[in-house]
């Protein structure tokens, strides 16, 4: 048996008190971090395993975090594909938008190895750096050999909307018109980053990550027709691949804001872990996902940023919800930059007190 308690988890435990790690758990509310950032620009930090891997292990040797995931971003497959990006101060994600056929057949999938190559080097370090002994270990005797690499990939909506819309949007108009306006050139789109999101995914496991997650953050703006077209299948697709040449690696799902589906895309993906954003209702979540698939979540991101007792009380709501069943403590969504490292660390210590 493994001690990586989260893979523990992911493999079916139910540990009292449950593992916990944060999505954006590496980032602007670290005041290390914000002296790396100063250093490069974003692609330039993701792309240069130095200073990812830093950025990696910062929350580790802060707080020791149950899980380390790869510090990069969803947009990096469309770029290896060859499409422009830049991240614009204040604006974020710039692309130059996929809008017809002849935008689509610029993209060269078979560029994503190559390109990516210094990602999964990047991983090769973590992984050294988690499983190092605890003598040789930069993260300190308590944490070493404790926290599991989770590698991760947006989903193929997910990253379909940026390619389509060009950049951010609340809505993402450009792309739900085109799966209805030209549904064969979207289905065409989802289906290469079904392909190379799999290939990907499966690179980094040969790499190091010991688990890998899929973000579809934009999941809920789809009825539930395209939801299962565009949601559920791809997953599925990616999930069966992964399984095809990994079958022990645990993937864990998060379809954001999919309401009553998320039972449906569990059950029909078969990831190990369905992660729930902040509107999640626990209990009913807990009722609609088979027991044998951890639930990962959700406090809410402003509630840690408030802090104080409001936290305290978040805090145990969640655990005591879900104690019994398998349960990654984690946020709803990422960490707000406004947010104190010191009451990050309190939350970490509230969850693992008895």
């Amino acid at each position: 048996m493994t001690e990586k308690r989260l893979l523990r988890v992911l493999q079916g435990e139910a540990l009292w008190p449950p593992p916990v790690w944060l999505m954006r758990q590496a980032g602007r509310y670290l005041p290390e971090f914000r002296a790396l950032r100063a250093q490069a620009d974003f692609i330039t930090r993701c792309m240069t395993p130095d200073i990812a891997t830093e950025i990696t292990l910062q929350p580790i040797r802060r707080y020791g975090m149950d899980g380390a995931i790869l510090f990069s971003d969803i947009l990096i497959l469309p770029w290896a594909m060859g499409q422009s990006l830049h991240f614009a101060e204040g604006v974020g994600p710039v692309l130059e938008p996929i809008r017809s056929a002849t935008d689509l057949d610029r993209l060269r999938p078979e560029r994503v190895a190559d390109v990516t190559a210094p990602i999964m080097e990047t991983l090769r370090r973590l992984r050294r750096s988690l499983d190092a002994p605890a003598d040789q270990s930069v993260l300190g005797v308590g944490v070493a050999g404790a926290t599991t690499l989770i590698g991760f990939a947006g989903s193929p909506f997910t990253v379909a909307c940026y390619m389509v819309e060009g950049g951010s949007s609340r809505d993402f108009l450009e792309p739900r018109r085109m799966a209805y306006e030209q549904p064969a050139l979207f289905d065409r789109l989802i289906d290469l980053l079904t392909q190379a999101t799999a290939t990907m995914l499966c690179a980094q496991i040969e790499a190091g990550a010991e688990a890998v997650m899929l973000f579809d953050s934009w999941a809920g703006l789809l009825p539930p027709p395209q939801f299962r077209r565009y949601v559920i299948e791809p997953s599925r697709l990616i999930i069966d691949e992964i399984r095809r040449h990994h079958p022990k690696v645990p993937i864990l799902g998060f379809p954001r804001l999919g309401g009553l589906l998320v039972g449906e895309y569990a059950k029909a993906t078969g990831v190990n872990a369905l992660a729930l954003d902040t509107s999640a209702d626990l209990a009913l979540a807990a009722t609609l996902v088979p027991d044998t698939v951890a639930l990962q979540g959700n406090l809410d991101p402003l509630c840690l940023l408030a802090g104080g007792d409001g936290l305290t009380r978040e805090v145990e709501r969640i655990r005591h919800t879900l104690r019994g069943r398998p349960h990654i403590f984690n946020l709803g969504h990422g960490v707000l930059p406004q947010t104190s490292p010191d009451e990050v660390g309190r939350l970490v210590e509230q969850v693992r007190r008895l």
